[in-house]
Parts: C-alpha cells; sequence; structure tokens
C-alpha cells in the first residue's frame, strides 16, 4: 500500500492562493500610530488567515497565515526585521483555529466549532502579540515598566480589534464559502480522493 503525500501539488497551490490573499488583504489596512513604537494597523489579513484555517485545517492554514502575513511584513522596512516572529506568530494563530475547527473529524463543517476555533485562533494571536510587545520594549528597547504597559495596552486592543473582526468576518465567510467549494471537490482533491 502506497502512503499518500501530504504536500500534493494541489495542496501547495492551495497554500500558494491563500498566501497571497492573506498578503493583499493585509494591504487594506488603517495605520494606527502608537507613541513609543512602530506602528500598529488596523487590517483585513487576519480574516483570510482564519478562513484558511478553517476551510483547510492547521497546517495549510497555518502555512498560510504565516507565509502572507511574513511576505507583507517583508515589503514594509518597519515590519521586515521581524518578519519570522509574524511567521511564527500567524502561523499559530491559524494552526490553533485549524485544530480546533477540525478536531474530532468535524472538518471544518460544524460551525459552533468554527466560532469557537477563530477567537481561539485570533486570541491566540493577541497574546503573542502581547508578549512580543513586552519583550520588544522592556528588553530589546530597554524602557522602564511605566512605558511599557501604555504601549502594549494601546497595541494590544488594535490587535483585539483586528480579533473580532477576524473572528466575525472569517465565520461569515466559512458558511458562504464551504458549500460552493465542496461542490467544486475542492476538498476531495485537497485530501487525495
Amino acid at each position: 500500500m502506497e502512503k499518500k503525500k501530504y504536500f500534493t501539488v494541489y495542496r501547495m497551490a492551495v497554500v500558494g492562493l491563500m498566501s497571497a490573499l492573506v498578503f493583499a488583504c493585509t494591504f487594506i489596512h488603517i495605520d494606527v500610530p502608537v507613541p513609543m513604537s512602530n506602528k500598529v494597523m488596523i487590517h483585513f489579513g487576519n480574516i483570510m488567515s482564519l478562513l484558511a484555517a478553517l476551510l483547510f485545517g492547521p497546517v495549510t492554514g497555518g502555512l498560510s497565515a504565516g507565509l502572507g502575513s511574513a511576505i507583507y511584513d517583508l515589503t514594509d522596512p518597519v515590519y521586515a526585521p521581524e518578519a519570522w516572529i509574524t511567521f511564527l506568530m500567524k502561523f499559530a494563530m491559524a494552526w490553533t483555529a485549524g485544530m480546533i475547527a477540525h478536531s474530532g473529524n468535524a472538518h471544518g463543517e460544524r460551525k459552533g466549532k468554527n466560532i469557537l476555533a477563530a477567537v481561539c485562533g485570533a486570541g491566540t494571536y493577541v497574546f503573542l502579540y502581547g508578549c512580543k510587545t513586552v519583550v520588544m520594549q522592556r528588553f530589546v528597547m530597554g524602557a522602564v515598566w511605566q512605558a511599557v504597559w501604555p504601549v502594549v495596552i494601546s497595541k494590544c486592543s488594535i490587535s483585539l480589534f483586528n480579533a473580532v473582526l477576524a473572528s466575525v468576518c472569517s465565520v461569515a465567510l466559512m458558511e458562504l464559502l464551504r458549500r460552493p467549494l465542496t461542490r467544486a471537490g475542492v476538498f476531495d482533491r485537497l485530501n487525495g480522493r
């Protein structure tokens, strides 16, 4: 019996497409200046990151989210040095969402699990972003704790707004796209059936 490959050409094409959507949707943003820190933005990239995880699972979604976001970071000199950190954090966000949505043979087909998955995935990112901000402000930039917390609060507030927006929109898009993609045979081809 021949073992099926996980990374087929079809799966790599899906990762490429979803990465491109994450990248493009991150360009749709509003910059929010934060004192004593680099800029923060309200954007739509997290919507596509969570959608990739809900539709295609933890690994495919994680790679799509991580690659699309990291490539976006490389286009902006402010974010470029931290592109590898972005890859890890966005991968973790989508991996968490994909693991929950696809656990127990749900395959992203249960609305309740998808809502929980989107919220947990987005929450994972907000937590990691807050931790990164503390480390960067306190230990890399050497700010005193009294200066760190206002930056963390302001940056995490924007990140929390992005999380709520991404959770709501990704679940709504999942509901719209799941049936047409199933009818088109996308999931069968992706899973080698």
